[in-house]
């Protein structure tokens, strides 16, 4: 009678723990708040980690497939305009082929620059104490970009090959748990010029081949022993909730960008700094792949 109520127990709270790491990825993935320093946080609080990066990788293409759902008027016009200047060199699509030109060239550099920067920190930047320093500088970047920075005026007709240099540099910060990708994404983007719709049009299209480039590149993680561990069912709860969650982290930023309230999401990333710091035993960071 014990040991079925350890294996009831066992199921239960396997199937909570992918709800919850649904839930965290979902909300904070698009989130000027670093979504990779929340699922580390959540794994050390639980003192657990799913094995290699299976699931983490899973969890992330629900949330490009939220992205592409919500933006996929934007992504049909990028795509399709992209492919028509190719062929047809009409001065209408012009604009849209640089654009996803544009995207392409920060994607590149963060690819490259950003399997460096992991090869070189390693493990190293998963310690609580890293985080939090770099959630404070997520915090210090977001209070500057709001209220010290005068927003540009560039569009994507007047965009640059250097903006998606910059934009792309800025990018690749975001692969140290702690610098969020959206929030490095949209302060760089500001700063090059770009103004608030460009910049978050910008933000959200780059996540896109982001996420799919570092899970193509991550598929021989991908095995069966994560369906096995986790569970058919525990598994699509988890793709379901994040899909879910990551569409309210979208529609949640947008609203914030437009009312100018980034200095919420910096106060946030304090918070957390200063709890992360404060709570959190280093000795018990482990192998999160």
């Amino acid at each position: 009678m014990n040991k079925l109520h350890t294996e009831e127990r066992k199921i239960f709270v396997t199937l909570f723990e992918a709800i919850i790491f649904g839930i965290v990825q979902g909300i904070t993935e698009f989130l000027p708040i670093s979504s990779t320093a929340h699922i580390v946080i959540t794994q050390l609080i639980f003192g657990y980690t799913f094995p290699g990066l299976s699931f983490e990788i899973f969890l992330h293409l629900a949330s490009v497939l939220a992205v592409m759902i919500y933006f996929w008027r934007d992504l049909l016009n990028v795509i399709t305009g992209f492919f028509k200047y190719i062929a047809k060199r009409n001065r209408e699509d012009r604009t849209q082929f640089f654009f996803g030109i544009y995207i392409l060239i920060a994607t590149a550099i963060t690819g490259v620059l950003g399997k460096l920067l992991t090869d070189v920190t390693a493990d190293s930047i998963k310690t609580p104490p890293f985080i939090a320093g770099a959630l404070v500088v997520t915090g210090l970047s977001l209070i500057f970009i709001e209220r010290f920075h005068r927003v540009g005026n560039k569009t994507e007709d007047t965009m640059t090959f250097w903006d998606s240099i910059i934009v792309g540099l800025g990018q690749t910060l975001a692969v140290i748990p702690g610098i969020s990708r959206s929030g490095a994404t949209l302060v760089v983007a500001l700063l090059a010029g770009l103004n608030r719709d460009t910049a978050v049009r910008y933000s959200f299209l780059l996540a896109i081949p982001v996420i799919l480039g570092s899970t193509v590149l991550a598929l021989d993680d991908f095995s069966m022993t994560m369906v096995d561990y986790i569970g058919p069912f525990n598994l699509f709860i988890s793709f379901i909730v994040t899909f879910v969650f990551s569409l309210i982290g979208i529609i949640w930023l947008i609203n914030f960008l437009k009312q100018s309230k980034l200095i919420y999401f910096a106060i946030y990333c304090f918070i957390l700094a200063i709890l992360v710091y404060t709570f959190i035993d280093p000795s018990t960071v482990m192998d999160v792949g």
